[in-house]
């Protein structure tokens, strides 16, 4: 069904009185949603009478609460603890520590074969950046080589590029 004049009236009418799209589509009859949209846009109706969507509620700044004497808070006597008893000292001994003892800013330097009961890991306290403590960090983390290059190689790579 096309666009008559009439239907084109009615379709201006209802859209100032705010019906969305698919209110209009149903009272019009034989056209979509879409079509009563499209139709709009093309007609330049942008403008509503009364919006169809539910308006947002207005943002209300909080009441101002009544302005309270400030009171001096009761003073606390210091509680006193007994001293907490110190603590076994921890071996830094490397192989120390297993999957379960592990911690967080201990070295993570496997030791052993790990399909062996007695595999364990370094234990010691890690050196701040890395999973590894000093000297484990020194093993891992080999300073880079610088390559010599060849004038061939040089050659060989400069005809990549010519």
């Amino acid at each position: 069904m096309g666009w008559t004049d009439e239907r084109v009236s009615t379709l201006k009418k209802l859209w100032l009185e705010g019906l969305s799209a698919s209110q209009i589509a149903k009272q019009l009859g034989g056209v979509t949603r879409n079509a009563v949209i499209g139709k709009v846009h093309r007609l330049g109706l942008s403008g509503r009478a009364a919006p169809s969507q539910p308006s947002r509620p207005v943002f209300r700044p909080a009441r101002p609460r009544p302005a309270v004497a400030a009171q001096p808070a009761p003073r606390r006597e210091p509680v006193v603890r007994p001293a907490a008893p110190v603590p076994a000292p921890v071996l830094d001994l490397p192989g120390t520590a297993t999957v379960l003892t592990l911690g967080a800013h201990m070295c993570k330097w496997p030791i052993g074969d790990p399909s062996t009961d007695d595999f364990s890991f370094c234990g010691r306290r890690s050196g701040g950046e890395g999973p590894y403590c000093v000297e484990h960090s020194r093993v891992a983390y080999q300073p880079q080589q610088k390559k010599k290059h060849s004038p061939n190689e040089l050659a060989r790579s400069l005809r990549r590029y010519i």
